[in-house]
């Protein structure tokens, strides 16, 4: 199914904006998953089903399952997500760049490999190092725009031909780029003015939106900038505050908590 339909669908059914990230750290699992060969699956899945009906979309981030040579795990894990609860989007959160011979095979790799739904873009090498993405249609192609860290500004707020680079490059994912309708942007919590004015460029293109929860993003502030017309139009997403609202065995029944109760935060401010 299409990227785009299924993320329609999923908010309305959902009743949810929420989006978990799937950050495994192994130092920070219980203990009857430390150590263990398939201890990053299960903890992922625990999450996944504690929290399924309560979010919009899953976000497992490459360079977690990476790092701990878990590669095998994200392939398993995104294929679990799809089949035992279909109709949830899984975002693959990667963040690839590259010169467009090499973006070939990146987009291979998230689409046909880890089977992925969306996938996060660095679009800072131009139109042709994401061409490849864009190609795939029914595929989401979710690109950096106004990020959620502390340096940010260094390169996104500098100046082109009278605007900041990333409003720069909002307005052309959105008049240029998006000819399949299938681009989105990330624009972090943290910076609620810049979400607004984005928003104003990009019309009802869907916006992820990191930064809440351990960060620090405020939720109402996102809410009154970034939704779109429909009261829908973002993916909010958090990770550390929901993976490891508990520490003990019943880390899964504390996800879902927190899953919960950000939930109905986000939903008030609707």
């Amino acid at each position: 199914m299409v990227f785009m339909q299924t993320l329609r669908e999923v908010w309305q059914r959902h009743d949810s904006l929420l989006c978990v990230g799937l950050d495994p750290d192994p130092a920070r699992f219980p203990d009857s998953l430390r150590g263990q060969p398939d201890g990053i699956f299960r903890f992922c899945t625990a999450i996944v089903n504690a929290t399924a009906g309560l979010v919009c979309a899953f976000k497992p981030q490459f360079a977690h399952f990476a790092a701990a040579r878990a590669e095998d795990s994200l392939e398993r894990l995104i294929a679990y997500i799809h089949e035992h609860h279909p109709g949830i989007p899984v975002i693959l959160d990667a963040k690839r760049g590259d010169i467009g011979s090499t973006a070939m095979f990146y987009a291979a790799e998230a689409f046909d490999r880890y089977g992925a739904d969306a996938v996060t873009l660095n679009p800072y090498l131009g139109r042709d190092s994401v061409q490849p993405f864009l190609d795939r249609r029914d595929k989401g192609v979710i690109l950096l725009c106004r990020t959620s860290n502390p340096g940010a500004g260094d390169l996104q707020d500098l100046d082109v031909g009278g605007q900041p680079l990333y409003q720069y490059l909002a307005q052309r994912v959105a008049q240029q780029w998006n000819e399949y309708g299938n681009c989105m942007l990330v624009v972090g919590a943290t910076y609620p003015e810049e979400l607004a004015r984005v928003r104003q460029q990009v019309g009802e293109m869907p916006l992820l939106v990191p930064g809440i929860g351990t960060q620090g993003g405020d939720i109402e502030a996102v809410l009154q900038a970034g939704l779109d017309a429909g009261r829908n139009g973002l993916i909010i997403s958090t990770s550390r505050a929901v993976l490891y609202a508990g520490s003990g065995e019943d880390f899964a029944e504390a996800a879902h908590l927190a899953a919960d109760r950000l939930r109905g935060e986000i939903n008030r401010y609707r």
